[in-house]
């Protein structure tokens, strides 16, 4: 838009433009600045000589943690920030105590690669990418309170982040309790003798490593050698929930394996049951639930133990959740990386050996050996889907099955995970498709333990029906239903002492190390026998020491022998260093990994609460107040939460899971984050491409007799995401620029539902423009400057549209419903174009219904019809019930269907009252022409309809 004023402009020197809504929205912005307009107070200090405050409903909004990214934002990036801006707004109006804030994701992959790439130290780049977001934030008029605002990557808040560790870290799961108590106590058991030390010896007889490595397999943070995904490409390994469906890294799609190594993992499977059950008392959308539900997944079964036959006395545990099946269970498999086969792998093959078994290997730790290697660049996807072609080779050992005394071979297969129950599995070739697959292939006998149905002529049967060929010296299943057959051999495997009936989870740890430089420091030390100490809190923060080279090694992103070299690892000054943990000086190695960037995540919801408190990670009273459980939140948490579906199984789960630890150690009231949980839909764009299937500029493209055409080339459209790189891109700089910042945030709300995607559509960004340039010419006289409106009271017809919107419009922003408020709001304002005179009332009102929304124009509206206060905490307008009433309706007077009348009637009219006006209508007397009247049915107060006889 010229800076030039047009004619139409200068004829209307107050007329609302680009212009003018520049100069109010820098102004009132600058106003809420100086006077803190969006600051709330908390209960302790602040509230505490202010009853009137204390006494309001609180309100605790909230979305979703941004991540500062350098290319800025566009106008797709906003919408939940509206969104919980206007919610906030109106619930400041409605009397409530609003805390709404938003602070930066800051940590993570993007800073460190950009400053790999660039030579630039992260925290300078993000620093700046910051200060950028919140130019552009702030020019969106969001209401935040701004003290409340922080980074990750501040060591003022990264100090208890790592505090939060370790709370983690010294504390372990009680069972018996259901909860998480501080590691010192299990230590108790352990000295008293109440528990027993594995292994059977005294606690004082171990040493400090054997007492740190029995501790480790109790800690809810714990270091071990465990399976893990590594992804040379990146040089980091991932947790489960960063690798996608098809075995590649989220960030990056590089190739993802499977390999062992030490790292540090939170054991979130503790909390499985709970974080399942304590869904239902969430107001989340049933879709999250869902899938929170199927990654936790919980399974009853039992669990069986296997004797391996080779007299060492060991077993191989598996988890089924067919017990019932176990006649049936010829042989068995093993994931490649289960831990057991090494030990029991034998030297040469054993007699009666088949060749298909072997591989071809002389020998079976050769034929293991080869077959690891070639599982190991598969993605588990890959192990999953790969159809009836099954792989596996034998180990050369056997395994006797508890119910029939045989033994069974015991193979490696890459279709068994160690994600999954034990890593192991009894095969039931019967009623297992895979598992027949596996015993076609490998020529193992196949026993059916279920009744197929008659006339049954497929291979492995999964359905229900009596058990068969289920008899042993012990027990006897024939003819028991699969549910009686389960509970049978699930008390008698109890009794034998080699199983029992259990629940078993598909979630597995949390993998919380990163081998990457931009992330949280772990505060913790190694002493020279390698024990993992604590760091005390009077260390706190553990800061990030500075480095030359930023990048972890990096691989061939196909080279799966390939480990780990961290950035940190690399500055010997830091990591070898002298403390006094408290039994003197002595040397440690400090831990090279870094926190994964979900860590800083997990929390921050807590240190909005009370951002600059030094000495607790929050005080009582303020998490209490903001956060703790009341009637219909009985676990507490935020009021509402807004961001996108695609962190269901990442960010929720893992936040769920530190609040639960805090909750149980006492440290917070809430045992949930987030209680409602609001998913916004997404902008998008159409994305152009040209012959080449290149994006071009979507800003250049012209269209002509419905097609699109750059640069005189023909090219096609299609509907996308909106962002840089599909040069599609629109930022909120140019929106606002060319229409003012109340315009872009009534174009997104209004856009359609909120939880929907919707394209973008420049064009029609107009629409709204022209709604708060009608609102504006209601109240302000365009040439004057001059309010226009009068004392008079307004009749009646303008009090009924009023009320009418005044209800309707609060209904629709209680409920998120910003689309159809606005339609509302645009109704009775087009309503009010249309009088002589705009009454005071009614322009004060329609100021306050519209302030949520479009908050600039709204204050100084406000200030003009002479209010000192701003309009951010005046009252929402209340509607008259008087006026919600219709004075009439229409009713519609149909003959064999078809209209013949329309008549206005009182609605609360009767059903009798209504049929004797209708057939007194000389229209219906005219049409019915003196036939007679077979049946009149009645819907008072909108429709007749007459059946001539």
């Amino acid at each position: 838009m010229s800076d030039t004023p047009n004619a139409a402009e200068v004829a209307a020197p107050h007329r609302y433009t680009a212009a003018l809504a520049a100069d109010i929205e820098a102004r009132w912005q600058d106003f809420w600045d100086a006077n803190g307009t969006y600051e709330a107070p908390n209960p302790a200090g602040e509230l505490a000589g202010d009853p009137e405050i204390v006494a309001r409903p609180k309100k605790f909004i909230m979305d979703m943690f941004p991540y500062p990214s350098g290319a800025g934002l566009h106008v797709g990036h906003p919408l939940g920030y509206i969104a919980t801006d206007v919610y906030a707004r109106y619930h400041r109006m409605t009397g409530h105590n609003v805390l709404h804030t938003l602070g930066f994701d800051a940590f993570g992959l993007p800073a460190e690669q950009y400053a790999v790439q660039t030579g630039t130290h992260p925290r300078v780049s993000t620093e700046a990418n910051i200060d950028n977001m919140k130019l552009q934030l702030r020019r969106l008029g969001l209401g935040h309170d701004k003290r409340r605002s922080f980074a990750t990557i501040e060591p003022e808040y990264y100090k208890w982040t790592q505090w939060i560790f370790l709370q983690i870290f010294n504390s372990w799961y009680d069972e018996e309790a259901k909860k998480a108590r501080p590691i010192s106590e299990l230590v108790a058991r352990f000295e008293s003798g109440e528990r027993e030390v594995p292994g059977g010896r005294a606690w004082s007889e171990l040493s400090a490593a054997e007492r740190a490595d029995v501790l480790s397999g109790h800690r809810l943070a714990y270091a071990s050698d465990a399976p893990v995904n590594w992804c040379p490409g990146l040089g980091t390994v991932l947790a489960n929930e960063e690798v996608t469906s098809d075995g590649r890294s989220e960030r990056g799609n590089f190739p993802v394996f499977k390999s062992k190594l030490r790292q540090w993992n939170m054991r979130i499977t503790a909390y499985a049951d709970r974080l399942i059950d304590d869904l239902d008392a969430l107001d989340w959308p049933e879709a999250i639930k869902l899938q929170q539900r199927n990654w936790i997944g919980r399974s009853e079964g039992a669990r069986v133990d296997f004797e391996v036959s080779d007299g060492s006395q060991a077993k191989i545990t598996v988890f089924t959740t067919r017990p019932d099946t176990l006649f049936g269970a010829t042989y068995m498999v093993l994931a490649p990386e289960h831990d057991l086969i090494d030990s029991i792998v034998p030297a040469a093959w054993p007699e009666g050996t088949k060749d298909v078994w072997t591989g071809g290997a002389k020998t079976p730790a050769e034929a293991v050996a080869a077959y690891r290697k070639q599982a190991q660049s598969k993605t588990d996807v890959e192990r999953q889907t790969e159809g009836k072609d099954k792989t596996g080779v034998f180990t050369g050992a056997h395994a006797r099955n508890p119910l029939t005394g045989q033994d069974v071979p015991v193979f490696v297969g890459d279709y068994v995970l160690m994600g999954y129950g034990t890593g192991a599995i009894m095969a039931v070739p019967g009623q297992d498709e895979r598992d027949w697959e596996f015993a076609s292939a490998f020529e193992l006998p196949i026993v059916r333990t279920v009744q197929p149905p008659e006339g049954w002529e497929g291979e492995a049967f999964t359905g229900q029906g009596p058990a068969i060929n289920s008899a042993g010296d012990e027990i006897d299943l024939n003819g028991m239903p699969v549910d009686e057959a389960k509970r049978t051999v699930i008390a008698h495997l109890t009794e034998r002492g080699i199983g029992e009936g259990t629940v078993n989870f598909r979630l597995r740890d949390w993998l919380f190390s990163r081998q990457r430089y931009w992330g949280e420091p772990f505060p913790i030390v190694y002493d020279e026998d390698g024990v993992a100490h604590a760091l005390p809190e009077s260390m706190l923060p553990l800061e990030l020491p500075e480095v030359e080279d930023y990048s972890p090694r990096t691989f061939e992103p196909d080279d799966a022998d390939t480990s780990p070299e961290t950035p940190l690892s690399r500055n010997e000054d830091w990591v070898n260093v002298e403390l006094d943990l408290g039994d003197g000086v002595k040397r440690y190695r400090r831990e090279t990994n870094t926190m994964p960037n979900w860590a800083g995540s997990c929390w921050y919801e807590l240190r909005y609460l009370d951002p600059h408190n030094d000495e607790h990670l929050v005080s009582a009273e303020a998490e209490q107040y903001w956060m703790g459980p009341r009637e219909g939140m009985p676990h507490g948490g935020v009021d509402l939460y807004v961001g996108g579906a695609e962190h269901a199984v990442l960010h929720l789960l893992y936040a769920r899971f530190w609040s639960k630890v805090l909750f149980d150690l006492g440290h917070v009231s809430s045992a949930e984050p987030f209680h409602k949980l609001y998913n916004q839909g997404m902008i998008q764009a159409y994305v152009y491409r040209d012959a080449r299937g290149i994006a071009v500029p979507a800003a250049e493209v012209e269209e002509r007799d419905g097609a699109y055409y750059y640069n005189g080339e023909k090219v096609s459209r299609l509907l996308g995401k909106m962002g840089k790189s599909l040069k599609n891109a629109v930022t909120p700089d140019e929106i606002c620029s060319e229409y003012g910042a109340d315009t872009l945030r009534l174009y997104e709300m209004a856009m359609g539902p909120l939880d929907v995607s919707r394209p973008w559509d420049t064009r029609a960004v107009v629409g709204q423009y022209r709604l708060l340039q009608r609102l504006w010419r209601n109240v302000v006289d365009e040439n004057t400057g001059e309010v226009t409106v009068v004392d008079a009271e307004p009749d009646e017809a303008t009090l009924r549209a009023l009320h009418k919107a005044i209800d309707g419009v609060g209904q629709d922003m209680a409920n998120l419903r910003f689309n159809t408020a606005i339609a509302k709001v645009t109704e009775l304002n087009n309503f009010v174009t249309k009088l002589s005179e705009v009454p005071r009332s009614v322009a004060e009102r329609m100021v306050l219904l519209i302030a949520a929304l479009a908050p600039h124009i709204a204050e100084e509206l406000w200030r003009k019809l002479g209010h000192e206060t701003s309009v951010v905490h005046a009252g929402f307008p209340v509607a008259d019930p008087a006026y919600l009433v219709d004075e009439s309706v229409t009713c519609v007077v149909q003959i064999k269907g078809k209209v013949k009348a329309r008549l206005e009637v009182p609605p609360s009219i009767s059903e009798e009252e209504l049929e004797r006006t209708a057939l007194a209508d000389p229209a219906v007397v005219a049409a019915l022409d003196g036939a007679g009247i077979r049946k009149v049915i009645v819907r008072a107060p909108k429709l007749v309809n007459i059946v001539p006889a």
